[in-house]
């Protein structure tokens, strides 16, 4: 029986292969921790749409009447990105226009934003203080006047 291993061979090639594991699982990483996120402010105006995402919104809407039966997402941005793709630099001028107006709109409200935001970071704080719903600091008032009578 030459090719036949014994169990004690076979053993103690599962307890090297665990104390490998154990090993590397003991080992620090050498990778830095990663930073959180701030969150996302609600109020920051969204990115305005590229050419192709304002041309998307028109023929979503024709797409749809063309084609009612049709409730697959996938299909509508296929047929919307080959016609797309289709389309002279003419055919696209109209929609590259919509799209620029949308951008100059964007830059002048994300600069009133930023200089909102530089301006008065009080005003968020003062927001965020107040978590609570009027009714339910007029719940707390009604449970502390209750246990005062209930004091009497």
């Amino acid at each position: 029986m030459k090719g036949a291993k014994s169990k004690a061979e076979t053993a103690k090639k599962a307890d090297s292969k665990l104390s490998v594991k154990r090993k590397a699982s003991d080992r620090v990483s050498k990778k830095p921790a990663k930073k959180e996120k701030a969150g996302k402010d609600p109020n920051k105006p969204k990115r305005p749409p590229s050419a192709f995402f304002v041309f998307m919104a028109e023929f979503r809407e024709q797409f749809k009447e063309k084609n009612p039966h049709n409730k697959s997402v996938a299909a509508v941005g296929k047929a919307a990105g080959d016609k797309w793709k289709t389309m002279s630099e003419a055919d696209k001028a109209p929609y590259v226009a919509k799209a620029t107006k949308k951008k100059t709109e964007y830059n002048k409200t994300i600069a009133a934003y930023n200089k909102k935001q530089s301006e008065g970071p009080n005003d968020a704080e003062d927001e965020e203080e107040s978590d609570k719903s009027k009714s339910e600091i007029h719940d707390e008032d009604d449970d502390e006047s209750a246990e005062e009578e209930d004091d009497e």
